[in-house]
């Protein structure tokens, strides 16, 4: 059962098309890597898929009771980002806010969510340090937990391992594999870095302004679309 449907989508901005023709779907515990080269419309879809742009034409369908506001979203980091002065609870709690609704103050239940995504991601002993004096790694542990607060169905990550050093890479690769199978957690990520394909990814949809590729991670291995983003990855 598709948790997600993108049906002939055209993406455009200020009238310009970024992306057309874009037609695919996510089941229900799926693995989907995006790859394609900068400027070919990964980030744009991502931004449709949020409700952050409205689509030229086409459509995106939410399946099995999934609403915008419960996708989990983890964007590129900024400097601005890097630095800000909050703590590691206080980061996280916010990402209960996605769920909608005015509130003064965090409930319990959010602040007991918090928590066990902060166990869950192991950086429950630094809830109290200071954001901005974590490391790389620590930091996408915090954005993380805090994007699981809005979701137990669908995360939407872009980059997530961008500017990591090889070792927290492969540890993050982990985690959202833990996600994934354990947890049951469908994931969308972007990423330019192959071994994401090679390793948890169940699916692959490579975009190049339109769909070049969209199925298996197996069936991808061996297509036309791998073998020349390969080609020119190497040069």
């Amino acid at each position: 059962m598709a948790i997600l449907e993108c049906k002939d989508l055209v993406l455009a901005y200020d009238g310009v098309t970024v992306a057309e023709d874009i037609s695919f779907e996510v089941g229900e515990g799926d693995y989907l890597c995006i790859v394609g080269e900068n400027g070919s419309g990964k980030s744009t879809l991502m931004k449709a898929i949020l409700g952050l742009l409205r689509p030229v034409s086409g459509e995106i369908i939410l399946g099995e009771g999934l609403q915008r506001r419960e996708i989990g979203y983890l964007p590129q980091q900024t400097d601005i980002q890097r630095d800000f002065p909050a703590s590691v609870q206080e980061v996280v709690l916010s990402g209960t806010l996605a769920r909608g609704g005015f509130r003064l103050f965090y409930s319990a239940e959010d602040k007991k969510q918090a928590m066990e995504n902060m166990r869950l991601l192991g950086i429950d002993g630094i809830a109290g340090s200071c954001y901005n004096e974590l490391s790389g790694g620590q930091q996408q542990r915090v954005l993380l937990a805090r994007a699981l607060c809005a979701t137990r169905k669908l995360l939407l990550l872009d980059e997530p391992v961008s500017g990591l050093d090889p070792v927290v890479t492969a540890e993050l690769y982990d985690l959202l594999r833990t996600l994934n199978r354990e947890q049951g957690i469908a994931i969308i990520m972007i990423s330019h870095d192959l071994s994401a394909i090679a390793g948890a990814a169940t699916h692959v949809l490579h975009l190049h302004h339109r769909v070049e590729f969209f199925g298996t991670k197996d069936a991808y291995s061996s297509s036309a679309a791998a073998q020349a983003f390969l080609g020119r990855d190497k040069q």
